[in-house]
């Protein structure tokens, strides 16, 4: 982390502003992981007005290959900054574009020490992998699982049909939504995710 030589100032201003600021509308939902999360613009509108009445401001920004680098400043000049890297699923623009706005919603709510996601207490790190499901029921989880990480990217089809989904993936990925192709897009998906 970066920052300047004395962060008293904004340190005092970010206590004030996490005493103020109202709870975070969490209006969208994952449906793959049955949660819902504060989308960005929920975010930056829960946010503005408690940060400009305590002195601060932040600043998000693409920062080298795949960075993104996000400020936290406050009208003294003190700041701390940090840059963390985003692994779209491909060289794609659309793809960086979601892994960025993916990013920049986990690096304000934790730089501002704020909730935007529902907490599972680490269910979903935890629970156990079944490795019983039969293959019909095994192939549906795997494109349930597909659809749920391709909206943790923000990445969602216009339509949210069948063929909307097939052309996101096509789009997305250069790959087929089609049985055989299942695991290389959720390894795709799960290395943007990491």
């Amino acid at each position: 982390m970066n920052k300047s030589e004395s962060i008293a100032k904004l340190s005092a201003s970010l206590t004030k502003f996490q005493s103020e600021i109202q709870s975070v509308k969490k209006g969208s939902v994952n449906p793959f992981y049955k949660s819902t999360y504060a989308d960005l613009a929920s975010i930056i509108e829960a946010i503005r007005e408690p940060l400009a009445t305590n002195g601060l401001a932040f600043s998000q920004f693409p920062s080298g290959q795949n960075g993104l680098t996000t400020i936290l400043m406050h009208e003294s000049g003190e700041y701390i900054e940090e840059t963390m890297i985003c692994t779209p699923v491909d060289s794609k623009p659309q793809s960086l574009g979601s892994a960025i706005t993916y990013a920049r919603r986990y690096a304000l709510g934790a730089v501002l020490g704020i909730s935007t996601e529902e907490d599972d207490d680490g269910n979903q790190a935890s629970t156990p992998k079944k490795f019983s499901k039969p293959a019909t029921q095994n192939v549906e989880s795997k494109k349930v699982e597909i659809m749920g990480k391709m909206k943790q990217l923000g990445i969602e089809p216009v339509q949210k049909t069948k063929e909307g989904w097939e052309k996101s993936v096509k789009a997305n990925f250069d790959l087929e939504l089609v049985e055989g192709n299942y695991d290389k897009i959720i390894e795709k998906l799960n290395a943007s995710l990491a």
